[in-house]
């Protein structure tokens, strides 16, 4: 006669069950990894969106520049292993910040070393998409070192916003002709290049010499003028005890944001990273600029780690939701007006939607009420748990609190069961 399960036994057999049947469930319920809820704009027209994807199952691996006809891939090019920022340029070429090791030609490094810059990709009309030209310099490694975003200027050159230096910088002719460094506000350590210090994340032209830049690591925007230097700073700095240098902004009105948008003077729209959310800022009239519109999630489900957020010209907005690799376009309200998923080891870094990119200058919300629409609910414990986990690991997009709390309980069971066993030895 076969022995009876022992207690351990029994609840390391039931923890077993627990997680293959949270696992297999959720995956059968899972839905389709490539989905649009609308495939045409108002007009009829199949919408064009050039995407930037940083990676594939990693950061720094699988990443690629693709153009999407509505719901379809027109193509694709991934010669590097990452890319960032993207603009169709007036030719119909594609200019795209990028990262690629195996270079020979490292400046103070060891060869071989990481190179980073921005790269002009020709779509091809009948052949594959080639990079025709490439501008870049080598870093020391390439964590936080990349060069996130690159504009083009009218009459020629681009400004390149640089994490590895902590600058920004104007290319002319191939030549760097302009350049600002953060050290002339911020308190530099020895060697920015050792340490991801600011993580200058983007650069706008917002006007005749003038700039708008993401600060990421200081939650801060401010804004550049040529001979001038900074004009003004969004999220201006605290002066309390969380402030360990005196230059941080308030990480509740910004938190490692991403892809500002410059929407007109006195509001600017921006992927507030950290905090989850597309946040549209105003300048109020003490000069404080202050969250006016937020928006925390779209078709039900919460951002997780947004990085790009653009306002069209008929007044939707365009939304990168990284973790959960898929771009929305909401109206006003929040509604959901078209989505598109990748697949879900994808990690989409920035969106136009063609022809307009990213305009300086677009529709304002305000105060237009998007508190009703369902996004999904925070979970206290867990839903910062399973963020924190989804930063360092690739996880299958249906994965959710609830299956966060039935793999927990199902691992509990097992610890349990196995230290019950013990005991009965």
């Amino acid at each position: 006669m076969p022995s009876r399960l022992g207690t351990g036994d029994a609840l390391v057999v039931l923890g077993c069950l627990c997680l293959v049947l949270t696992m297999g469930v959720g995956a059968a319920l899972a839905p389709a990894t490539t989905v649009s809820t609308d495939a045409s704009t108002a007009d009829g027209d199949v919408p064009r969106t050039l995407v930037g994807v940083q990676g594939v199952g990693s950061y720094h691996d699988g990443g690629s520049v693709r153009l999407l006809d509505g719901d379809e891939e027109g193509w694709r090019e991934s010669s590097a292993p990452v890319y960032f920022d993207v603009t169709m340029l007036d030719d119909g070429s594609v200019l795209a910040g990028f990262m690629a090791g195996g270079y020979e030609d490292c400046g103070p490094y060891p060869a071989t070393c990481h190179r980073t810059g921005y790269r002009i990709i020709d779509p091809g009309a009948d052949a594959e998409p080639e990079v025709i030209d490439e501008w870049s310099f080598p870093v020391r490694n390439r964590v936080a070192s990349e060069v996130h975003d690159v504009e083009p200027l009218p009459g020629g050159g681009f400004v390149v916003a640089d994490m590895e230096h902590e600058r920004v910088f104007v290319v002319e002719g191939g030549e760097i002709t302009w350049e600002w460094e953060a050290s002339s506000r911020y308190e530099a350590p020895d060697d920015p290049t050792t340490q991801d210090w600011l993580h200058i994340n983007d650069v706008d032209r917002i006007g005749q010499g003038r700039f708008l830049v993401s600060v990421r690591n200081a939650n801060q925007l401010v804004v550049l003028e040529r001979g001038e230097g900074v004009v003004e700073v969004i999220n201006a700095d605290r002066d309390d005890a969380t402030d360990d240098d005196g230059l941080v902004g308030d990480p509740s009105v910004l938190y490692h944001q991403h892809n500002p948008q410059w929407l007109g003077d006195g509001a600017v729209l921006v992927a507030d990273s950290e905090n989850h959310r597309v946040v549209e800022l105003h300048r109020n009239d003490d000069g404080v600029w202050e969250p006016a519109w937020v928006l925390r999630g779209a078709a039900g489900q919460q951002f997780d780690w947004p990085r790009d957020a653009d306002r069209l010209p008929n007044g939707n907005t365009l939304i990168t939701d990284t973790r959960n690799a898929r771009l929305v376009e909401i109206n006003a309200s929040g509604a959901v007006v078209r989505e598109h998923q990748f697949d879900y080891r994808a990690l989409p870094y920035e969106a136009d939607r063609l022809p307009a990119g990213e305009p300086v200058g677009a529709p304002t919300y305000g105060a237009t009420p998007s508190d009703g629409v369902a996004t999904g609910e925070q979970v206290p414990v867990l839903t910062p748990l399973l963020r924190l986990i989804s930063a360092g690991v690739r996880l299958p997009l249906w994965v959710g609190e609830v299956h966060l709390l039935a793999t927990l309980v199902s691992l509990g069971l097992v610890g349990a069961g196995a230290v019950v066993r013990w005991r009965e030895e």
